[in-house]
């Protein structure tokens, strides 16, 4: 009995941090339980009772295995167990979720004795998490004759597993908790600092918000108790930055209801709102547990007679409010009208139309979208088993086909990748679509909640039809402490495991590759009409379109190969002028942002498809705007290029993908020469001209067109927090977009950072070539603040190391990461020296590094939210301001930000916006970190 006695220690220790016994995964400890339960004198035996009923986790784990094979003897009257009578057992497998609990149901439903069959078969009837091997044997005892199997088919042709559950209320009586003002990041629900814990659902969940509004939302629920609390982002949007699952389980946790009386700390349906409404990928999160997201819409701008915006002292639009939505508000939604009312339920204040599609009110039913998906597959192959014609119980899917009008770019890979919709029909924007996913990338701190959810939904292997999958390590790359080391081998292990080419080799056989995912994901897209699902707000590929997921789209991803949205609306970029030679292509991308609001007045990215021509620059570069497009709320990009380009930017992902190979990393499943057989297959495509590179047609349509003159763009940028903006809302988005003039070089700088996933190999280069020709202009280069660099991928590495310019670095570092000895500890405090860290997030994650408290940050990451790259201290706030890779080194060489003069003296000569890697690696050379 060690494992249970190890437990009971374990679980004294989570009572001193107010936290209950861990949900038991481990199938040896269940084993143990059943011991105890199975000794009627043992001392610990209603404890132990209590823990198997209660506390042991479903799906595939271990324990859920030894769990099912118990009930099975209890259910089948073989083994008795007073408290668990053969009903209760059914009940209990019934909550099991799939996998061993459905083998169990099966061997039960068609077994010799006629009761027990019939109990079994009633509760497989409300299953449906069935894979090939458990409709496989229902098909053979269909074809063998067994009237058990035919039953259970039938009622699954009819879909009574969706349609006997109760439907959605049609009231629902909300009390709401304003969580911020302005846009709130899922920082602020799922802090990336506690990411270690995402697993825990109990323990993480303290990390919500802070421990007084833990203790508020209490409170209301004390109040109001046939209420649910629906949590607010006043004047802003909610769930910015990621998709978080990890937010909304905690959102659940604290707000929603309980998903199953014997699954410990899951909860489903949280109600979430801001004012302007919730980030697209959030949404998506919310979507999975069955939630409810509203667009409340109660601040609007004022305006003047001529019905122009009335402007404040600072130039932005002064708002009025509609109506209050202040903690502790009372307000009704009707989901059969879709509006939302004032307590009384008499006055209507917004349409809630978009919130409550036929697609959502499913997902509300079913308590997710996982369990519409699977439904779905099973009608189907129940109708096909026997023979019928398939008459869906799910709402059809909406089919919006406009004659005369082209398709965009992202219309096209929709129509392309579409499943189940009506043959032949062309189908644009709006359409509910089901598609093929090419590429998936899951991420470590978001890795191990996937694994989670594919154990809960019974998966066992990748979807063959998934072209690559890949599981990083970058997130916990920089400090490899105890709980990475806890939680990283563990995750690889799953991953390799269930079919993932891994950042880590479970088998220590290959040198780990902490690369950023995103830039993996990057190189590992080979097609430009490829569907790429990643669990990180960053995925955001330059060839075909990809979309930031939660841990668990993810999940259903690799466990079905495929993905269902609407297919979003496009806004159109393009360019005009001619770019000045001293500057730099994120100022570009920062233009974007400021013009687009110029011309519009409002965000017209957010929540759409931003398609972007930008045709001459190879995937790398282009990365970096696709990558920012997370910060302008859209919900994907997707990047136009010439032949050329595409052929030039395939053949380099190649290349990195045969380097993979060659350092280990091929699956046994043969996936990463596959991606290169696919890639061979695109270019060839190319060149004879069959299938050129995507192009939207000349009469798409486009929600609006943004013209981005390079002309106007003639000093570098920054992305501003303004943290002292006396409009609260106006704080930590990524709209204040300033020139550096702005600043009057007496910007004083703390710590610049160049590294994360908005930079490429074309950065690093430009690094090394600035402390050239500062040494040159100066005769030495002396730091005023610290610089942390931290390259994308250990590929760059190797290829500066080749081209020279990673001994200028090391030349001027103080500090340079050792693979051999990684750091074990998180730095606090900083030199005015160059650090080059290990490839990864670093700074920009939050979770493990981060700049000293109250410092003002230069950076070219893509956070600038409120404690994520820097917390506040006392007396004075943290701000981490955005821009290009020159500007920041410049300014940590500075210890300020840069007049312009100086900024065009730092880079002359270089080639700013056209670096571009080699094709080709020189054979036999390696990286010093082996």
């Amino acid at each position: 009995m060690g494992l249970y006695t190890e437990y009971r220690s374990e679980i004294e220790a989570r009572k001193e941090q107010g936290l209950n016994p861990k949900p038991i995964d481990d199938g040896a400890l269940t084993g143990e339980i059943i011991e105890i339960i199975q000794d009627a004198g043992n001392a610990h035996r209603d404890e132990a009772l209590n823990f198997f009923i209660y506390n042991t986790l479903p799906g595939t784990t271990s324990a859920a295995g030894v769990k099912a094979h118990f009930l099975k003897g209890i259910a089948s009257g073989e083994t008795k167990v007073d408290e668990i009578t053969s009903e209760f057992a059914f009940e209990l497998l019934s909550h099991m979720k799939g996998g061993p609990s459905v083998e169990v149901l099966l061997d039960l439903a068609l077994g010799d004795d006629a009761g027990i069959a019939a109990q079994a078969a009633e509760v497989l009837k409300t299953q449906v998490f069935l894979y090939d091997a458990d409709t496989d044997r229902l098909k053979a005892a269909l074809d063998a004759g067994s009237a058990v199997a035919r039953d259970i088919l039938e009622s699954y042709a009819e879909a009574e597993f969706f349609t006997k559950l109760p439907d959605v209320d049609e009231e629902v009586q909300v009390v709401t908790y304003v969580a911020g003002e302005g846009d709130i990041s899922t920082d602020l629900l799922s802090p990336g600092n506690q990411a270690h814990s995402r697993s825990d659902r109990e323990l993480h969940g303290k990390c919500l918000i802070s421990e007084a509004a833990q203790k508020e939302i209490e409170a209301l629920k004390l109040q109001h108790p046939d209420k649910r609390v629906m949590l607010i982002a006043e004047k802003g949007t909610m769930g910015v930055g990621s998709s978080r699952m990890s937010g909304v389980n905690n959102v659940a946790l604290w707000t929603g209801k309980k998903a199953s009386p014997y699954v410990p700390f899951v909860n489903i349906a949280p109600v979430v709102a801001g004012t302007n409404g919730i980030s697209p990928i959030f949404l998506t999160t919310v979507g999975v547990t069955g939630g409810i997201g509203v667009d409340l819409k109660n601040w609007v701008k004022k305006l003047d007679e001529n019905g122009k915006p009335i402007l404040n002292n600072d130039g932005n639009p002064v708002l009025e409010q509609l109506y209050s939505v202040e903690t502790g508000t009372v307000l009704k939604i009707n989901t059969k009208e879709k509006k939302l009312y004032n307590e009384a339920g008499d006055e209507e204040l917004v349409d809630m139309s978009s919130s409550f599609t036929p697609q959502k009110v499913e997902f509300m039913k079913a308590g997710g979208s996982y369990a519409i998906v699977f439904g779905k597959k099973l009608q189907t192959f129940a109708c096909e088993a026997l023979g019928i014609e398939v008459k869906s119980a799910f709402a059809p899917s909406k089919e919006i086909s406009n004659d005369g009008q082209g398709l965009t770019a992202v219309e096209k890979i929709f129509n392309a990748n579409a499943r189940g919709n009506t043959p032949g029909k062309v189908l644009h924007s709006g359409s509910d679509v089901r598609v093929k996913v090419n590429i998936v990338g899951s991420q470590d701190t978001t890795g191990l909640m996937t694994s989670q959810e594919l154990e809960a939904m019974a998966a066992m292997v990748l979807s063959p039809s998934v072209d690559g999958a890949y599981q990083s390590g970058c997130h916990t790359a920089s400090v490899w402490d105890f709980k990475a080391q806890e939680n990283t081998p563990r995750l690889m292990s799953f991953m390799n495991k269930f079919g993932l080419v891994t950042g880590r080799d479970p088998k220590g056989q290959y040198h780990a590759m902490t690369d950023v995912i995103h830039k993996v994901l990057n190189d590992i897209t080979v097609d430009d009409w490829a569907i790429i699902i990643g669990g990180d707000s960053h995925t955001r590929m330059s060839k075909g379109v990809a979309f930031g997921a939660d841990s668990g789209t993810v999940a259903l991803a690799l466990a079905t190969g495929e993905a269902s949205m609407p297919i979003p609306e496009s806004v159109k970029v393009t360019f005009k002028g001619q770019m000045a030679d001293h500057m730099d292509f994120r100022d570009v991308v920062h233009a974007t942002q400021a013009q687009m609001l110029e011309q519009f007045g409002d965000n017209v990215f957010q929540g759409r498809i931003i398609e972007v021509h930008i045709g001459t620059l190879l995937a790398d570069q282009a990365f970096t705007f696709t990558d920012w497009t997370a910060e302008m709320k859209a919900k994907a990009s997707i990047c136009i290029s010439e032949d050329d380009t595409l052929i030039e930017s395939l053949e380099i992902a190649k290349s990195r993908i045969k380097i993979m190979i060659d350092k280990g990393m091929e699956h046994e499943n043969g996936m990463l020469q596959n991606l290169i057989n696919i890639a061979d297959k695109r270019i060839s495509e190319i060149r004879s001209g069959e299938k050129p590179a995507l192009r939207p047609d000349d009469n798409a349509a486009y929600f609006a067109d943004v013209v981005v003159d390079l002309d106007a763009i003639n000093e570098p940028m920054i992305a501003d927090p303004d943290v002292n903006n006396a409009d609260v809302s106006k704080r930590y988005t990524h709209d204040t977009i300033r020139p550096i003039s702005h600043y009057g070089a007496e910007k004083k700088v703390d710590l610049g950072f160049v590294g994360s996933c908005m930079v490429h190999k074309g950065d690093m280069k430009i690094v090394a070539q600035m402390l050239r020709n500062l040494e040159a202009q100066d005769g030495k280069v002396e730091f005023n603040a610290p610089l942390v660099v931290a390259a994308p991928t250990y590929n760059i590495i190797d290829e500066l190391k080749e081209e020279g310019d990673w001994a200028v670095l090391q030349k001027y570092s103080g500090f340079e990461f050792d693979d051999v000895a990684p750091k074990q500890t998180a730095r606090t405090e900083y030199e005015n020296i160059l650090y080059l860290e290990r490839p990864g997030c670093n700074l920009c994650m939050g979770n493990q590094e981060k700049a000293a408290k109250g410092d003002t940050v230069l950076a070219t990451s893509t956070r600038l939210f409120k404690g994520r790259v820097v917390e506040d201290a006392d007396g004075k706030l943290g701000e981490s301001l955005l821009a290009s890779t020159p500007v920041v080194v410049l300014s940590a060489i500075l210890g300020r930000t840069p007049t312009l003069e100086e900024y065009k003296t730092s880079v002359e000569g270089i080639d700013l916006t056209k670096f571009a890697p080699p094709i080709q690696k020189a054979p036999g050379t390696m990286s010093a970190h082996f």
